[in-house]
């Protein structure tokens, strides 16, 4: 939530920037232990959500382990100081090098998506003399009931293997002597507020932990992904996610064996809500229907709304006395940026205060898929930060 006061520590700073909240950061990471910790889950934080280096300097502190999807970011948790022994690699393209990288970093274990990826892990770690910890990545089929752009789970994903190929993998697994078989890996999808999508996929975990074991294949590691989402329409009343019904459906609905581990890979619901992108309006367009207010800010700096429509919440947080007061909200404005491109808009139809050049404009709930989908399309600069205690 913004206040007067902090609202007036960004005078002078040059927009736009992303603005950290590390207390919010900090209530939330808490918030997920103390959840956690009873059931003995073991959780990973998705570095393809946010990889700012104090961002992921407080996660790791936390005690929390890294998910990665690409050698970049195994590279970064083991610079980050993140625990080797809880660092897993995902992805459905790893390349050699990457995949050797994480071979000579020892790393907790490769989570894998095809046939074909098991026999070149295989092949590289004999070379090494290595022996790969692997689990199996399965399509459950199962509709995580969001955009089509963030689902991952469904047989005609790009993701996974599919169960009717479980025969061959398990018969390429006894034949590949560098690969350890450490368990079973799933993730449906992202921004899931349905919680009966998590029963189901405890449904389908129970079956494909039972195929393995009754093939002599014991799964020590039940990795179930992550997916929780956040409250984008609502960012102060709903600042920290429900994690102690998330994870109370686990402990609930998965068949958990004494000797298992129960693994989840969370992004979203860790970071989504501690970060607000800051911009100010250049220009204020008024039309004969349409009126538009034209932000420092782009495509180029937040990118989810223009790739698959997404909500972020616009606030004109220097106006924030009419808003106290309820005074009225006099204008619908396009809230839009200044790339070459139709696509480059935040809302329509924006209900704000009377806006000016000048006005700074937060979209809220910005930590998650922010920062780490920049670019420097139109020759954009390198987005700033801004951060508070």
């Amino acid at each position: 939530m913004f206040d007067a006061e902090r609202v007036a520590s960004f005078e002078g700073l040059e927009t736009p920037f992303y603005y950290y909240d590390l207390s919010l950061l900090r209530e939330t990471l808490q918030a997920c232990k103390n959840a956690a910790d009873p059931a003995q889950f073991h959780v990973h934080f998705a570095l393809k959500a946010n990889f700012n280096s104090r961002v992921l300097a407080l996660i790791q502190a936390y005690g929390f382990g890294a998910d990665c999807v690409s050698g970049g970011e195994v590279q970064k948790a083991v610079e980050t100081g993140f625990d080797k022994k809880q660092i897993v690699f995902a992805g459905v393209g790893k390349s050699d090098v990457e995949i050797n990288y994480a071979l000579d970093q020892d790393i907790f274990a490769f989570n894998v998506e095809s046939i074909q990826e098991l026999e070149v892990i295989n092949e590289l770690a004999t070379i090494k003399g290595k022996t790969a910890a692997v689990a199996i990545r399965i399509n459950p089929n199962v509709d995580a009931h969001t955009h089509q752009y963030i689902t991952t789970g469904l047989d005609e994903n790009k993701f996974g293997i599919n169960s009717w190929d479980l025969p061959q993998v398990s018969e390429t697994l006894k034949n590949c002597k560098n690969l350890k078989f450490l368990g079973i890996h799933f993730h449906i999808g992202s921004q899931i507020t349905d919680m009966n999508v998590f029963k189901s996929l405890c449904v389908k975990v129970n079956e494909m932990q039972d195929w393995f074991e009754e093939r002599g294949m014991p799964v020590k590691v039940l990795n179930v992904g992550g997916g929780l989402g956040v409250d984008y329409y609502h960012p102060d009343e709903n600042a920290i996610a429900d994690f102690e019904s998330y994870f109370k459906i686990f402990k609930d609905f998965l068949n958990i064996k004494p000797y298992q581990e129960v693994h989840f890979e969370l992004g979203r619901a860790l970071v989504a809500q501690c970060s607000s992108l800051i911009s100010k309006v250049l220009y204020v367009k008024h039309g004969i229907k349409k009126n538009f207010v034209i932000i420092d800010a782009g495509m180029t700096e937040l990118m989810r709304p223009a790739l698959y429509q997404a909500y972020h919440q616009i606030e004109n947080i220097s106006r924030l006395q009419l808003i106290t007061d309820n005074s009225q909200l006099t204008t619908r404005y396009d809230v839009v940026g200044p790339i070459c491109e139709s696509s480059d808009c935040f809302g329509k139809e924006v209900l704000l205060p009377e806006t000016k050049r000048g006005d700074l404009i937060a979209l809220r709930t910005a930590g998650a898929y922010g920062e780490v989908m920049s670019s420097a399309y139109n020759l954009r600069p390198a987005i700033r930060h801004a951060y508070s205690e």
